[in-house]
């Protein structure tokens, strides 16, 4: 059987589309990102909540929908699978992440030995600066924190919800069904775990806007998980018409 032959269209899957999704995720990284270089949309309120919701909250939809689309498609076992693979690596970026952050922002401890002979050397004038071995602290370990490690759980379990809800079923209604209960149980996992579980910096943050702000609440917690619910089933759907699902062996 011979290849197909040179088209147009493979430059633009091999080459253009790459490209694209390469400047995508950098003016999103760069531009948008409340902690990024410039965060155009600002770092707070309603501008700083969809910039929000165009970084981090597209990130998670992307660790959530691979899984997702899995389950519904495949079955349960291949959801978890994928959950584990993509909430593990985003678990581990995400701590690291924030590990880095806090200690950029960390103190040190330092031992300097006193003795009268140096303190009788700064009295007059013959020390004048100090030396010494410390060690900088980090306050929190992110890799330690509850909360973050259910971004592992909620993948793998988002796909096996979605997997054993679907069964297999190419029906849209139930795929739609599969996909919002998946989505919306992970997401209220996800929010007890961050007002209750998490360090007290995202802790604090949590239970402060959910006290303050109850819409831009519901709206970071909910809203992007419901849309996951409803876009990746439609996208499992379309999948489908083209032969796209995986293949089930008997």
């Amino acid at each position: 059987m011979e290849p197909e032959k040179f088209k147009i269209s493979d430059i633009l899957y091999g080459i253009i589309i790459p490209i694209i999704l390469v400047l995508l995720i950098f003016v999103l990284a760069f531009y948008l990102n409340p902690s990024g270089s410039e965060h155009v949309l600002g770092q707070a309120g309603t501008t700083g909540t969809i910039a929000v919701i165009l970084t981090q909250g597209f990130a998670q939809m992307i660790v959530l929908g691979v899984p997702l689309v899995l389950g519904l498609l495949w079955n349960k076992w291949a959801g978890g699978a994928a959950g584990f693979i993509m909430g593990g690596l985003y678990y581990v970026a995400s701590a690291g992440q924030y590990n880095g952050l806090y200690a950029a922002m960390g103190g040190a401890t330092v031992s300097i030995p006193i003795t009268s002979d140096t303190l009788a050397g700064i009295a007059n004038g013959t020390i004048t600066s100090l030396s010494g071995v410390g060690n900088s602290s980090v306050p929190y370990n992110f890799f330690g924190d509850l909360s973050m490690l259910f971004y592992l759980v909620n993948a793998v379990i988002i796909g096996y919800i979605a997997g054993a809800l679907n069964n297999k079923s190419t029906s849209f209604k139930r795929m739609l069904g599969a996909g919002l209960t998946a989505a919306i149980i992970t997401a209220v996992i996800q929010a007890i775990m961050n007002y209750y579980i998490s360090l007290p910096p995202a802790r604090g943050m949590a239970q402060g806007l959910w006290a303050t702000d109850l819409g831009q609440a519901l709206l970071i917690n909910f809203v992007p998980s419901i849309a996951l619910g409803v876009i990746v089933p439609i996208i499992g759907k379309v999948m489908t018409w083209y032969g796209l699902q995986p293949m089930r062996h008997q």
